[in-house]
């Protein structure tokens, strides 16, 4: 009797899931994408960064707020402060325009951060106080168009220092960034993954140019502060 014979079973191939690859290439673009606006704010800025002892001598150093500790300036802020007076110290900038939120009566950053200012050596009519830089853009917008700022010296922390030179510069002021110095602590890090998103917003903002929440009137406190240091006053 003759045994039949059946032919070898083949490995059975998977099956092919096109909807994970698709989903995978999809993620892949997200990141790509997402990652795009921070690789911008490095290349408009890199070759703007400078400390405290080179940083191009220029009319305005330009602070950006940075929070109030019962009613005083955050430690982040207070460095900022502490460079804009070593900058004014060293006579690398003639004055200096303190911009922040001051939405509601009881929180003031840009008087806080005048009044830290004077503290620490800056006399009060070197200082300019702008009441509605409620963010980086707003704050570039303001400084160009209603203060009259052509040229500044930015100053915040590390972190902060490429999106606020990109967005100054799309707002027409030439720039220059001091990146204050800051233990890599938690804060430290937090600051670092919220710029990734914040960079996303920045792109946004340098392409569209929308106004600032608050516009107003030009302001001559810029040109005045400047015309008292060139009369001696």
């Amino acid at each position: 009797m003759r045994i039949p014979r059946f032919p070898p079973r083949r490995a059975r191939l998977p099956l092919r899931r096109p909807g994970r690859r698709t989903v995978l290439r999809a993620a892949v673009l997200l990141c790509v994408l997402a990652l795009l606006p921070a690789g911008w704010t490095r290349l408009a800025a890199d070759d703007r960064l400078r400390s405290t002892d080179d940083v191009p001598r220029t009319d305005v150093a330009v602070v950006f707020g940075a929070g109030l500790w019962d009613g005083e300036p955050s430690p982040y802020l207070a460095h900022r402060l502490d460079a804009a007076a070593q900058l004014y110290e060293a006579g690398r900038v003639r004055v200096v325009l303190v911009t922040g939120d001051n939405s509601r009566e009881e929180y003031d950053e840009p008087d806080a951060m005048r009044t830290y200012l004077v503290r620490h050596g800056v006399p009060d009519d070197r200082i300019v106080s702008d009441y509605a830089g409620f963010d980086t853009w707003d704050s570039c917008v303001r400084a160009k168009r209603i203060f009259g700022v052509d040229r500044a010296v930015l100053v915040s922390q590390g972190f902060h220092i490429r999106r606020a030179v990109a967005l100054c510069r799309a707002a027409g002021v030439t720039s220059w960034g001091i990146g204050v110095a800051e233990p890599r602590d938690g804060a430290y890090y937090y600051g670092g993954v919220r710029e990734i998103l914040a960079s996303t917003k920045a792109a946004l903002d340098a392409v569209a140019r929308p106004d600032p929440h608050f516009l107003g009137a030009r302001e001559p406190g810029v040109s005045d502060a400047l015309a008292a240091v060139g009369s001696g006053r």
